[in-house]
This record gives structure tokens, sequence and C-alpha cells, in this order.
């Protein structure tokens, strides 16, 4: 793969954040979400997604293909140090290097941002998923049974967590 570089994201990449996060949207193997966004939408969470709430991405010849970005876990003040995950990455470079890439980096962000702990929600089908998060340190907490509705079907979802330090 050709090589590529992490950075904070700007508005400018918004168009690419979207494109990809409608993917795992169709694609059924990142988000209990159903119906792709539009531009209202992805304008409103990253306004959202400034300051210790991080939006990262991964560019290749100035071409976003993949992000990540920190999110509240909760907004109760215990858990100010604790951020929940999101990470998707464009279907042509997946397994590929760039989510442990990202990972590393958003990690770092977290640690900046005085949060020490990640947790995050996969899908129990989704393995490789599960061995990115696995092999960069995350493990398997549990799993929620039926914890949301996709397509008809229940779903089940496993949380996994990394403490920082």
């Amino acid at each position: 793969m050709r090589s590529f570089i992490t950075r904070i994201a700007t508005s400018d990449d918004l168009p690419r954040i979207l494109e990809i996060y409608n993917q795992g949207i169709e694609d059924r193997i990142a988000t209990l979400e159903t119906e792709t966004k539009n531009w209202s939408y992805i304008e409103h969470w990253f306004s959202d997604h400034q300051g210790r709430y991080a939006v990262l991405v991964a560019e290749a010849d100035n071409n976003v293909i993949g992000w990540a970005a920190l999110n509240p876990y909760s907004h109760r003040c215990a858990y100010k140090g604790v951020a929940d995950l999101s990470i998707y990455i464009d279907r042509q470079f997946r397994g590929k290097g760039v989510g442990s890439t990202l990972l590393q980096s958003v990690e770092e962000v977290a640690r900046e941002n005085d949060f020490y702990k990640i947790v995050l929600f996969t899908f129990p089908f989704n393995e490789k998923g599960q061995g990115l998060y696995r092999k960069t340190g995350y493990r398997e907490v549990g799993v929620y049974e039926k914890q949301g509705i996709m397509d008809g079907q229940f779903i089940d979802v496993m949380i996994m967590e990394k403490l920082l330090f």
C-alpha cells in the first residue's frame, strides 16, 4: 500500500468523511444505522466534534481514505475520561494498515486530551474489526444481546475497551 498520513480533520474533509460513513452504513458491518446520512447531518456532527472530541483522518495522495472520532461515552462528569470510538475505513483500503495507524493516532490525541480509556462497540460477526482491535490492545468486555434492530433483525453488540495509561 502506498504511504499515508493521519491528521486532525478539517471541514474540507467532510465530503469524504460522509462518503466513507455511508459506506459503513451500506455494508452493515460497523453501525446499527440503516439510512445513509446527508450533508446537513455531517455538518452538525462535525460541529460537535471539536476540541477533546476530535476527528482524525488518514490521507493518501491528498485523498481521505479513513477516519476515526472520539465521542462522548457519557455526559456524566464521572466518565469525562472515557471516550467512545468511531472508526471507518474506505472499502478499497480495508485490511491495509489504515485502521491500525488511525487507532494509534487517535489514542495519542485521546491521551493529550486527558482520556484514560477508550471504549468501542462492534458486532460479534465483525471478526476483521475485532482482530484489529485486539491486535492494538483492546479487550472484549462483553456482549449486549439484542442491543438493536437492523433490517428487521435483533443484533448483538460487543463492547471492547483499552486503558490508555
